[in-house]
């Protein structure tokens, strides 16, 4: 295909997701690939909407989450769907660090215990 325009198989090992997973976040309405008989391709729009999907994906988003959130884009555009962004984004930080201080507390105790474990041995 050309240039501007990826392939299944090209969006598939671009993204390292599977085709399963590319094919259900199309059943889902994430992406709308141009179909040409049975092939589909992806052009930039989509690119750039998957590599918002992985990114908060990454970030903890639900796929419904971002499912709502790219279509505030299609309806509203880019200024609305920052605006709705925002307040999200800042719950998912405040959970990430309070995730953060929870395996950094998990991690410190186990530490402790491998080290007093040691210490009993041999």
């Amino acid at each position: 295909m050309t240039k501007d325009k990826l392939s299944f198989k090209q969006m598939c090992a671009e993204f390292d997701v599977t085709p399963r997973t590319l094919r259900y976040y199309e059943y889902i309405e994430l992406l709308q690939p141009e179909r040409v008989g049975r092939s589909r391709f992806y052009n930039a729009r989509e690119v750039a909407r998957m590599t918002l999907i992985m990114r908060g994906r990454r970030f903890g988003f639900s796929l419904e989450e971002l499912r709502q959130w790219l279509q505030i884009y299609d309806k509203d555009g880019s200024t609305a769907q920052m605006q709705a962004w925002v307040p999200i984004a800042q719950g998912k930080l405040v959970a990430l660090k309070q995730q953060q201080k929870e395996i950094s507390d998990a991690v410190t105790e186990l530490s402790e215990m491998i080290q007093s474990v040691s210490s009993e041995l041999p």
